[in-house]
């Protein structure tokens, strides 16, 4: 990601997206691009929030590299920013390596267990077959 500073930083990409209200802008505009006007009257009929705090909402996001905007005649268009993304994503992925050692080996812990017990239950059911 960008260094620090800049709009695209991981630390202002996160920032922005620990309020609530902006994951959930996000949420609606990962389904498509939407006007500015579009995303306050879901948020406001949802939660209460008025045009003013969504087009706040809507800066914070856009000048933190996640979210672009376009002009459609007086309209203002946004959508999640990609590269915005890619950029937050590959910083989580620094992360990711980190679990699938210890993941890896749960799941031969997890295999071991399951192959005793059925070493285990074989006599057993040897057993019982030749009891019938």
């Amino acid at each position: 990601m960008s260094g620090a500073g800049d709009g695209g930083s991981a630390e202002a990409a996160f920032d922005a997206l620990g309020d609530p209200m902006r994951r959930r802008i996000m949420e609606l505009l990962s389904e498509g691009e939407r006007p500015a006007g579009a995303v306050a009257e879901l948020l406001g009929a949802s939660f209460g929030i008025s045009q003013p705090a969504v087009s706040q909402h809507l800066k914070v996001l856009r000048e933190a590299g996640l979210v672009t905007v376009r002009a459609e005649g007086t309209r203002r268009i946004y959508g999640a920013d990609a590269d915005g993304l890619d950029g937050v994503r590959a910083w989580l992925e620094r992360f990711a390596d980190g679990f699938a050692g210890p993941l890896d080996a749960l799941e031969t812990e997890l295999a071991r267990g399951r192959r005793e017990r059925r070493l285990a239950d074989r006599p057993a059911r040897e057993r019982r077959r030749g009891a019938a």
